[in-house]
């Protein structure tokens, strides 16, 4: 059976565009693989600098996790701060590892070229830890030694370096470590936001996943569309509402949409309270699943205590090999 991994950065209440591109496609894939998901609460410390936010943002995204359907029983859920080999490994990946593939990384690039526009020192505010953010990634991949990692299109990259890692250690030292692949599900490559972007917390443009059910509708209802008349025939291609109820109505109600949507006779108003009424049959029970494993949070406790003693059994044996290969 295949391993696969998936992290979640702890900085903030996840959105829709969360769910469709992240949560859904890895629960997909607990169900058929070897599975581990973990809060990545080593990269929040990147921007995060409230110690009680970051343990607040880890027990939210645990928390949807199970609330999802998460199973602790077949699926390693653990936070990464329980992991001390993760650091080591990292260490050792970096002695093999050339800048120049820490300098494409999507994060730094974007600091640099923001520092440039600005006119300050190309490296003003960035960090060590932000400059080796591939080399953290590519060690929460390469200890667990998985071979899935599903992403979104945009973050294919960081797969793609934790492949070129693995293949410098392994080009120095033999085959120790698993090459892993990234699995991209096509069907979501970007979940468009209420403004038509990408859905994005920078963009202030987020369906909020666990918002309450009035504040669901406000959302829903704050999307921008165009000015056609109901009757007037409409691109569903093109359209944000649309695009979401694609993603979570029942096939048949999405084929009879697009075929209004097409020959017209359906106005905007009535999309969204479709797509609404979608969004919120997918949410409710996990919405109420999520509010009391918060209110009581000595299940997510113990089952990130269960999937951290897991964790570490996995990142062990491969530092040890690692150690071996090296010479320590």
């Amino acid at each position: 059976m295949a391993i696969s991994i998936t992290g979640t950065r702890p900085t903030g209440t996840p959105h829709l565009g969360n769910y469709l591109g992240m949560y859904r496609p890895a629960l997909a894939l607990a169900r058929e693989h070897d599975a581990l998901c973990f809060v990545a609460d080593l990269h929040a410390l990147i921007d995060v600098r409230d110690p009680e936010a970051l343990r607040s943002h880890t027990r939210t995204i645990a928390a949807v996790w199970l609330a999802f359907g998460l199973d602790p029983e077949r699926t390693v859920l653990y936070r990464q701060s329980d992991v001390p080999a993760i650091c080591e490994v990292v260490w050792l990946l970096s002695c093999v590892t050339a800048k120049g593939e820490l300098n494409r990384a999507h994060a730094y690039k974007a600091m640099v070229a923001a520092n440039a526009q600005a006119g300050r020192d190309a490296d003003a505010g960035v960090s060590a830890g932000l400059f080796g953010y591939p080399l953290l990634m590519a060690a929460d991949i390469l200890a667990m030694g998985a071979e899935i990692v599903p992403v979104g299109l945009d973050q294919r990259q960081h797969v793609e370096a934790a492949r070129e890692i693995a293949r410098a250690f392994n080009g120095a030292y033999g085959e120790v470590l698993r090459v892993p692949e990234a699995v991209v599900d096509e069907r979501v490559m970007t979940v468009p936001g209420l403004d038509g972007r990408k859905m994005s917390k920078s963009y202030g443009n987020v369906i909020a996943l666990m918002a309450d059910t009035d504040e669901l509708r406000r959302s829903v209802m704050r999307i921008v569309t165009d000015s056609r008349r109901p009757e007037e025939p409409k691109d569903p291609e093109g359209d944000t509402v649309f695009s979401l109820y694609r993603e979570l109505a029942p096939a048949d109600d999405v084929h009879a949409m697009r075929a209004r949507y097409e020959a017209g006779g359906i106005g905007y108003a009535e999309a969204k309270e479709a797509l609404f009424e979608a969004l919120e049959s997918v949410v409710r029970g996990p919405r109420q699943r999520y509010r009391e494993l918060l209110a009581d949070p000595g299940e997510l406790e113990r089952a990130l205590e269960a999937g951290g003693a897991a964790a570490r059994a996995r990142a062990d044996a491969t530092l040890a090999r690692m150690r071996a290969a090296v010479g320590l």
